[in-house]
């Protein structure tokens, strides 16, 4: 009796239900497999003869198929319900880890990325529909955030795993040893999120709509502004993004090794673990706007403090500002569902990751050509995008409390 009371103080805590739980199981084996392998791809393109425009290619095309498939993933938690969706969902990704596996060669990944790259895309507005239709207001921060908790999990020890796989088969190898693991893992994880989501959580709306052009009459001028400048601070992430690899493992003065790399990249899961819980705690109790401003600040700033950086331990300190990007993310989530209209959650969600992930695709496309300039090219403009971004939320950004957020975004 005692530990069944300690239990349900930590899930009441954490905003953990059910289904919630075979989500988040969900998040953490296909996340683990995907970031076993994906991170490591643009050295795997090299080995198999690419150069950077197969890894702009690459970057450019997570980025836009993220785009085209948010809104569809949207709808089809909407029409079939989340449980359904998420089945779909984690197939996809199985058969993009299979191909990778199967075919080693460069236009073999391209294609196979159509596949895994989409299921973080499709399963997203799924996730948030859920956690939008299980927790009440005041809770969903806490639930976005032990979402995005748990996220970082895999993404801390996929890379070191990764890292471990090509240190041991070398690196066109590791890299395919790694996605078998992940085509494992996806299918345990497609037992457990059958048998734990409940039928009747994120259920499938009356009439689902398919048509974003309607969608987006809905979008409020508050979930517009935060769009945008969503969209430029995401250009900052973008252009640097597949490069950061690049940088710490080819060009620098002292070049980290791939296990090094996955260190750098454990270190930035850690600290936004870390930050989280705390944060999430603030933002339920108070106005979201601050904790979305601070954490585009922390965008902006990484690409410089990466430029600078020329080994191990000066990365290890790009790396924790990297981490605390993720301050305010899970509340910048949190402000959307809140400015999302009745019924609509998963669909304007999707949406809203639609339109920013096809403007956004554009920045990686392009980061690749600012790459062959020069990395002070490629980072500094990537800062410049964040600088406007965030300055853009500060001025034209809506405020709203946690715990009043009206449906619709008007107050």
């Amino acid at each position: 009796m005692k530990t069944n009371r300690i239990w349900e103080k930590f899930a009441d805590f954490f905003a953990i239900k059910r289904s919630i739980a075979g989500m988040l199981f969900m998040v953490v084996l296909v996340g683990m497999g995907e970031r076993m392998a994906e991170r490591f791809l643009p050295i795997y393109l090299l080995a198999l003869g690419g150069g950077a425009l197969s890894i702009g290619l690459l970057n450019g095309l997570d980025n836009l198929l993220s785009a085209l498939y948010s809104f569809p993933g949207g709808y089809l938690a909407d029409r079939f319900g989340t449980k359904k969706a998420l089945m779909f969902f984690n197939v996809l990704a199985m058969a993009g880890f299979a191909l990778v596996v199967f075919v080693p060669r460069v236009e073999a990944v391209i294609g196979a990325s159509f596949l895994f790259l989409s299921w973080t895309a499709v399963s997203l507005p799924a996730t948030m529909k859920l956690i939008a239709g299980v927790l009440p207001k005041n809770r969903r921060t806490m639930g976005v955030s032990v979402h995005s908790l748990v996220r970082r999990i895999p993404m801390a020890l996929g890379p070191i795993l990764g890292g471990t796989m090509i240190g041991i088969f070398g690196e066109a190898l590791g890299v395919r040893v790694a996605f078998a693991g992940a085509m494992l893992l996806a299918m345990f994880s497609l037992v457990l999120q059958q048998k734990l989501i409940a039928e009747g959580d994120g259920e499938r709306v009356e009439k689902a709509e398919g048509n974003p052009f309607r969608v987006f009459r809905n979008m409020s001028p508050e979930l517009k502004n935060l769009l945008v400048s969503d969209i430029l601070v995401r250009f900052c992430e973008q252009i640097p993004y597949p490069f950061a690899v690049v940088w710490a493992m080819k060009v620098i003065a002292e070049p980290v090794s791939a296990v090094r790399f996955g260190v750098l990249t454990a270190v930035e899961m850690v600290v936004a673990l870390l930050i989280y819980i705390p944060v999430a705690r603030l933002a339920d109790r108070g106005r979201k706007k601050i904790f979305v401003v601070i954490t585009f600040c922390f965008f902006t700033v990484f690409p410089v403090v990466l430029f600078f950086s020329r080994s191990f331990w000066p990365l290890v300190l790009a790396f924790m500002l990297r981490g605390m990007k993720e301050f305010g993310e899970p509340t910048r989530k949190s402000l959307i569902l809140d400015l999302c209209p009745p019924g609509q959650s998963a669909a304007m969600f999707g949406l809203y990751y639609l339109l920013r992930d096809m403007v956004v695709s554009v920045a990686a496309f392009g980061g690749a050509f600012l790459w062959m300039a020069g990395p002070a090219a490629n980072f500094f403009t990537a800062a410049a995008f964040g600088a406007a971004g965030s300055a853009w939320f500060v001025l034209f950004g809506k405020d709203l409390p946690s715990g009043d957020a009206v449906e619709g975004g008007s107050r």
